[in-house]
């Protein structure tokens, strides 16, 4: 087994299955989880179940951006008290009839004035492909959706194969040496995904268990020095 899926091996070992993506109406906790612990569904990968819970999954992959989970829940309950539920046509009527609410709802994520034109831009995006799985390469014609995002929503709104490469993903392969500072997404992306198998449940999990060690060891330059569960995949310089 090559080192790439070593690794995985020994996080799901440490932290067992975590149970991403949480959902604000599932009624479960994850115990083991750093920060927020509702919502998670550790070894159900059935998820999501309806049209409001995959539209709930691509509001929160906007609202992540650039701020912890435990903002994005508190935001997605502020939603879901105006709105009702998630139905695409609930949120925007929303921000067709009472912006400002909505805007309140999301302030504690952060660029709220920013997020908020880019959740539109993708609920203009979702009504108009009516129930299709969207490409990856339509997903990136819609302002406000990067690599992170695009791959976000489609691993875990609609499981398909596409690894996600955050900032703890760059941050820990980084110190093990198995990447470069200066090498781009998408080349860390075909390198997980060219020593993986083409599996979206196993990317769902590598990806949340990334986040889980991340949080313990990588939060806080320097990066890694108290990362001993995998101070021996550290490579020789690169």
């Amino acid at each position: 087994m090559n080192s790439i899926g070593k690794i995985y091996k020994i996080l799901l070992k440490e932290y067992s299955y975590q149970g991403w993506w949480p959902l604000i109406h599932y009624d479960n906790i994850n115990s083991t989880k750093t920060g927020a612990i509702n919502g998670y569904h550790p070894k159900d990968y059935s998820f999501p179940k309806n049209e409001e819970e995959r539209f709930e999954i691509i509001l929160g992959s906007i609202l992540t951006q650039n701020t912890n989970w435990v903002s994005v829940e508190k935001a997605l309950f502020n939603i879901d008290k105006i709105a009702i539920d998630f139905k695409p046509e609930n949120i925007l009527k929303i921000l067709n009839e009472d912006f400002n609410s909505f805007k309140e709802a999301i302030r504690c994520t952060g660029y709220y004035n920013q997020k908020i034109n880019y959740i539109s831009n993708i609920l203009d995006f979702y009504i108009e492909i009516n129930g299709e799985i969207p490409t990856r390469k339509e997903l990136l014609k819609v302002k406000g959706v990067g690599n992170e995002t695009a791959d976000s929503i489609l691993l875990y709104a609609y499981k398909q194969v596409e690894f996600i490469v955050d900032a703890y993903t760059k941050r820990i392969f980084l110190y093990l040496n198995h990447i470069k500072e200066k090498d781009s997404y998408l080349k860390i992306k075909e390198l997980f995904e060219e020593n993986l198998p083409s599996n979206y449940k196993i990317y769902q999990e590598y990806h949340a268990l990334i986040v889980e060690h991340g949080k313990k060891y990588y939060m806080k330059k320097p990066y890694g020095i108290n990362d001993n569960l995998l101070k021996n995949f550290k490579m020789e310089l690169i």
